[in-house]
């Protein structure tokens, strides 16, 4: 039997692409690791369709079998366009048939202390890391409800931001006021201080008082945090639904509010297939431990990786089971009783377990939507 030649067999290109908000710069390489071309292209629906159909003419010049893989930098920001284009444009016209796309992580600092930097190197790199086998991550499709929900969580959390930053305001300046503001707020929650300070009344006229201008003041921190308030309100509002239509199994896990279910459907992205494994959402949401051994020494670290805002979420989560859940509360007494098991150590587990839960949620959630 003879032994298939593979050498004369014609290897597919890969481009890496280095993104920027104006401009994205791409580099196609041949299967064998040699460059063979860049150019810059605009960042706009008529500059990717350049893109592609210049590097599937540089894939044809070169005797080579297509495009086999695009590296994109930053698919969750200035890549985002791009890769929707390849991820979703219609195979019919011939564009982004069959396009496997890659998300790309920047060059670490030693990298580019040795080789620069510059758009075609970056390109370049972006493109060699998809060849090396490093860039395995698949970019989150953002064209169904999930991405709706993000722009929704995104306008509530610069809100809550605000208010909290409002609130600290409205306290640090009650700690400084003269008498007797001081002394009728200082014992006041802050709901209880909101609604006093935006009945004052302060003399417009006389704001060099320092008393007028400390009752200004607080009476327009006030109204600020009442509106950010009704803002949220509002926003929650208009989340519930969509939250509860996309994952209504995530919803019914025991803690699991809309806020929490919305950071994770968001972390876990509409297309959560691209994940292989409930091991792989545990890496992606910071619970799954790193290995640290050497030598005779086998352990594991924590890992501080991963998104931490949906590590937040897990965290919150398992707090609300062990102050509610008495299946959870008697995991936590069991494990204290093991040598080395502090408290810490056991939320870590509680959360890996979450993670598993969540996982198998959201894909029957997602997938069948």
């Amino acid at each position: 039997m003879t032994a298939p030649n593979y050498v004369d067999q014609p290897l597919p290109v890969i481009v890496g692409v280095d993104t920027h908000q104006q401009t994205h710069h791409a580099a196609v390489l041949a299967g064998t690791g040699t460059l063979i071309a860049t150019r810059e292209f605009p960042a706009s629906p008529a500059g990717y369709e350049q893109l592609w159909a210049w590097a599937r003419e540089h894939a044809d010049a070169a005797g080579m079998a297509g495009v086999a893989t695009v590296g994109v930098e930053s698919t969750g920001s200035y890549g985002a366009g791009l890769a929707q284009f390849l991820l979703t444009t219609d195979p019919t016209d011939g564009w982004a048939a069959g396009v496997d796309v890659r998300e790309v992580i920047r060059p670490e600092k030693t990298v580019r202390a040795m080789r620069g930097k510059s758009d075609p190197i970056d390109a370049e790199a972006a493109a060699r890391a998809v060849l090396a086998g490093t860039a395995t991550g698949r970019p989150k499709v953002k064209t169904g409800v999930v991405e709706a929900i993000r722009a929704l969580v995104v306008a509530r959390d610069s809100a809550v931001k605000q208010r909290t930053a409002a609130a600290s305001q409205l306290r640090d300046l009650i700690t400084t006021a003269p008498e007797p503001i001081r002394g009728e707020l200082l014992g006041l929650s802050t709901a209880r201080r909101v609604t006093r300070v935006i009945k004052y009344r302060p003399d417009t006229t006389d704001l060099s008082d320092p008393l007028q201008a400390v009752k200004y003041a607080l009476r327009a921190l006030g109204r600020r945090i009442q509106a950010l308030e009704a803002e949220i309100a509002e926003t929650d509002r208009a989340l519930a639904p969509l939250v509860a239509t996309a994952a209504p199994r995530l919803l019914a896990l025991p803690q699991v509010g809309t806020n929490t279910a919305a950071q994770l459907l968001i972390t876990g992205g509409q297309n959560i297939d691209r994940m292989r494994s409930e091991a792989a959402f545990a890496k992606l949401v910071g619970v799954a431990p790193l290995p640290a051994s050497s030598g005779k020494t086998t352990r594991h670290r924590l890992n501080r990786g991963g998104d931490r805002a949906a590590n937040s979420a897990l965290y919150l989560l398992v707090c609300r089971r062990l102050a509610t859940d008495p299946a959870t509360q008697a995991y936590m007494d069991r494990r204290s009783q093991e040598p080395r098991m502090g408290k810490p150590d056991i939320i870590r587990c509680l959360k890996r377990y979450a993670a598993r839960e969540i996982y198998t949620a959201l894909r029957a959630d997602l997938l069948t939507a």
